[in-house]
């Protein structure tokens, strides 16, 4: 049989399995799957929440004011390094509460499985989060789902759940056959005053709100949109036992800053979508836990990588390797002057050595990134250049990593090796463009997964 036909096979069964699917939802409680114990779940998706104050740096929704619930509030996303020009995206949005509201999300699998599951995170907000109902559907564009895909899901059997202050709370799986590579709708019913949302501000992906309760409609009537996730945390799929996660962690260059607005241009999507055309690496999924302006060893937007690492990296499902690239910050922040503070490239170091080994402890490898160029942007300076070097020389040499790939080689400019290629960069200096996004992509060996 030729490739085409094996693709024109696979999307067959994908959509006979799909169509018998919803034909068993319709018929009610015969559509939703229990847990067994032998289960094997694998995050498809995720995103990092902050669960900074307001007023922290760069971190957390806005404080509540007297603006109405459906009027959304401007926060622009958290720069890392703190450029003033160049690129930036359009704000987020994000509501500064929701009542009597539907809130629909779109994100991308990386890995396809035969049933799923999604995380809600009540983490940054001091009141109990009331979820009215939810449900799960196709993407058709927009704030439209596909007809006929879509599929409520349920808490501990019922439509509405109560999630406590701080905590998670995973639905009931509900049998949806998920492609890779498929853009899912998750929308909530936030039917009581919820509070300043748990959220992660630079989401790069529309979200509808719309006025009641609007989880079932095809269409999201009279729209607001954001551009940030707001307490949805990850979506989980039923997998072969051979599949596993790769966590990209890292800071706004993992997020995706300066790529295109709902194009999946973000290098860990474009790695999730070359692991995806590989035979051997085709049980892989990629799920991005950046957050713009986070540091390894300082909280501020965002806990640092440190204190969050549990939460991200530990709390995935299936995690079997970790992509670390992070520092960037930390250098921009305390790196910059001499001082009784003054970050030390022996302290970041110290620090990527911590997070090595409570990965290694857990069964998890990393693949460590070198830190990226950065000339031009304002809190850039020698001594801080100085920090990265040492940084990427320790990277490349100390044979601590699992395997390491080289972004800073990729993305820089020979002629100036300081400084991004100017084809990659979007005109602030320090994050990579679409272009760059994907040069980093691909110049991760996917072989090393598969070892």
């Amino acid at each position: 049989m030729n490739d085409a036909k094996r693709v024109t096979t696979r999307h067959a069964v994908f959509l006979v399995a799909l169509s018998i699917a919803i034909t068993i939802g319709a018929s009610g409680a015969a559509g939703q799957a229990t847990e067994r114990s032998g289960d094997h779940w694998v995050s498809t998706w995720a995103t990092a929440l902050q669960l900074t104050p307001p007023a922290a740096r760069g971190g957390g929704p806005p404080p509540a004011t007297s603006t109405s619930p459906s009027q959304p509030v401007v926060q622009p996303p958290a720069p890392s390094g703190g450029p003033r020009g160049g690129y930036r995206p359009v704000p987020s949005n994000i509501p500064v509460t929701l009542a009597d509201q539907t809130i629909r999300m779109v994100v991308r699998t990386s890995l396809g499985g035969t049933r799923l599951r999604i995380s809600l995170s009540n983490m940054l907000n001091a009141q109990p989060l009331r979820i009215g109902s939810a449900h799960v559907a196709l993407h058709a564009g927009g704030g439209r789902i596909v007809p006929g895909t879509d599929r409520a899901l349920s808490f501990a059997g019922g439509p509405a759940a109560a999630i406590p202050p701080g905590a998670l709370l995973l639905s009931d799986p509900v049998d949806v056959p998920v492609g890779p590579l498929a853009d899912l709708a998750i929308s909530l019913y936030l039917p009581v005053d919820t509070g300043p949302p748990t959220t992660h501000t630079l989401g790069l992906r529309t979200a509808y709100i719309s006025r009641g309760d609007v989880t079932a409609s095809e269409a999201m009537p009279d729209p607001t949109t954001t551009l940030a996730y707001l307490w949805l945390s990850a979506v989980d799929v039923l997998a072969p036992a051979a599949a596993s996660t790769v966590v990209a962690f890292g800071d706004s260059i993992t997020d995706g800053y300066g790529t295109t607005l709902d194009a999946n241009l973000a290098w860990p999507t474009l790695l999730a979508k070359r692991l995806a055309g590989e035979r051997t690496t085709r049980h892989l999924a990629v799920v991005n836990q950046g957050i713009s302006g986070n540091q390894v060893l300082r909280n501020g937007a965002g806990l640092s990588a440190l204190a969050r690492f549990d939460r991200d990296v530990l709390s995935r499902s299936g995690v079997k390797w970790m992509i670390l690239l992070e520092g960037i910050n930390d250098i921009n922040i305390r790196g910059r002057a001499d001082g009784p503070d003054a970050l030390t490239a022996e302290e970041l170091i110290g620090g990527y050595k911590q997070l090595i080994a409570r990965a290694h402890s857990h069964g998890i490898r990393v693949l460590g990134a070198t830190l990226t160029p950065q000339e031009g942007v304002p809190t850039a300076t020698e001594r801080g250049e100085a920090i990265r070097q040492a940084a990427n020389q320790w990277i490349r040499t100390s044979r601590t990593f699992d395997a390491v790939v080289d972004f800073d080689a990729v993305l820089r400019d020979p002629a100036r090796p300081i400084r991004l290629l100017p084809a990659f960069d979007p005109g602030d200096h320090i994050h990579p463009n679409d272009a760059g996004n994907r040069a980093m992509a691909d110049a991760v060996d996917l072989k090393v997964f598969v070892k």
